[in-house]
């Protein structure tokens, strides 16, 4: 099978690895890639917000299948123009995807088929904003409405900053506070069948004891030792077929990689957003534990014979993936730094690329990420971190408490 990955980040990376390492996946091609996934495919250039660029590249390249990693071309209705040339493609369609390209949409979607959720309001001005800020209360919850590659989101105990955010993203949405811990499950779905990978959790906030702004993640680990029996069924029941049923009804079936971030609050787990692709960093820990071939599992997402798909296999242990970030990031991350030690087994690139001498040099705000598997999650934390340390970029910056909490059971679940 040859497949074609679009994207080129820490996501795509984990993908890449997972792909190439199964067998029924005889050619592997990343377009634009990065170096990390050079390792493992052939790199095409492409503009992955391109629709019908893809779909030529696809065509050109005689996939089989093509795997859609970031949100944008999603968004963009990449995996339209896929599917409009006769090849299976594993992302949702634009129409779809809105459930991560509109915050508004996914509420909406959410309450029609029931799914419990923050309460919210969708507002369009700053009298709305404030009005709905004074209706909740803090900690005050504002969201960009459309896509801000993880950094729309402001949670805050400052009215006026919760209302600035508001003022510079446009229309947001308003929530309520959910209380409690969060977790990140993914979902491969065909639009019927639907199949749940370990439940993970990520860090959004840059600086340790979840302090400072929001980021796209700083770090995740899987299993959650910590989960309340049965969460994912739940999650399956209350959540996942509910909202699949409500798309298939309005004639837009979501098929692809379903993210639920959720909160589990005392009332139980509440759905905090949807992503329309796999998460980063958890991309990178729910992958490495994943024994089934991931090329098979995709195609049969992406083909609607998901329900025949054989049980999910997962390695024993725990996994642990630690963001090196760039100088400056989240505000402002600077870009073209020397890298070394990135070439260890472990390390996967996100914002990386090539100077013209070879050398590798940092661009992007999340440049690297160090993910270990061990049998116990202190393990694999430990080598996670001792990765990281073998990491030379000038200014950078990570968390050292990526699941620490849950290592030494600090992590309460609201009564």
């Amino acid at each position: 099978m040859r497949v074609l990955l679009i994207g080129g980040g820490g996501r795509e990376h984990a993908l890449a690895l997972g792909l190439a390492a199964d067998p029924a996946v005889d050619h592997l091609i990343a377009a634009p890639g990065n170096p990390g996934i050079a390792a493992v495919a052939e790199l095409r250039p492409v503009d992955q917000n391109d629709p019908e660029a893809v779909a030529a590249l696809a065509v050109r390249t005689g996939a089989d299948l093509v795997v859609i990693g970031p949100e944008a071309p999603l968004v963009a209705g990449v995996a339209d123009a896929v599917r409009a040339a006769g090849i299976a493609c594993f992302g949702p369609g634009a129409d779809a995807a809105r459930l991560e390209g509109s915050k508004a949409f996914a509420k909406e979607i959410m309450t029609a088929a029931k799914v419990p959720t923050a309460r919210a309001h969708t507002c369009h001005n700053a009298d709305e904003t404030a009005s709905a800020l004074d209706d909740f209360g803090p900690p005050y919850v504002v969201k960009n409405d459309g896509l801000a590659a993880g950094k729309g989101v402001v949670v805050t105990e400052d009215w006026a900053v919760a209302l600035a955010h508001a003022e510079r993203c446009g229309q947001v949405v308003v929530e309520e506070y959910l209380h409690g811990p969060e977790v990140s499950l993914f979902v491969v779905t065909d639009g019927e069948a639907a199949v749940p990978l370990l439940p993970a959790q990520d860090f959004k906030r840059v600086g340790e004891g979840d302090t400072g702004p929001n980021t796209g993640g700083m770090g995740a680990y899987a299993p959650l030792p910590w989960t309340p029996a049965g969460l994912v069924d739940d999650v399956m029941a209350t959540v996942v077929h509910p909202t699949l049923a409500e798309m298939r009804h309005r004639g837009t079936p979501f098929a692809g990689l379903l993210y639920v971030g959720l909160a589990i609050t005392a009332a139980g787990p509440k759905v905090i957003e949807f992503n329309a692709r796999f998460g980063d960093p958890e991309t990178q820990v729910v992958l490495a534990l994943l024994e089934t071939p991931l090329g098979g599992l995709l195609h049969a997402a992406a083909t609607g014979t998901l329900a025949a798909h054989p049980p999910l296999r997962w390695r024993s242990g725990a996994g642990v993936t630690v963001v090196v970030a760039s100088a400056g990031y989240p505000a402002a991350p600077r870009t073209g730094d020397v890298i070394t030690g990135a070439d260890r087994d472990g390390i996967i690139h996100a914002g990386t690329t090539r100077a013209p001498d070879g050398a590798l040099l940092s661009a992007g705000g999340r440049v690297l990420c160090a993910t270990a598997v061990a049998p116990e999650l202190a393990a694999a934390r430990a080598a996670a971190y001792a990765l990281v340390e073998g990491v030379r970029l000038e200014g950078s910056h990570h968390r050292r408490d990526i699941a620490l909490a849950a290592l030494e059971g600090r992590v309460g679940l609201p009564q």
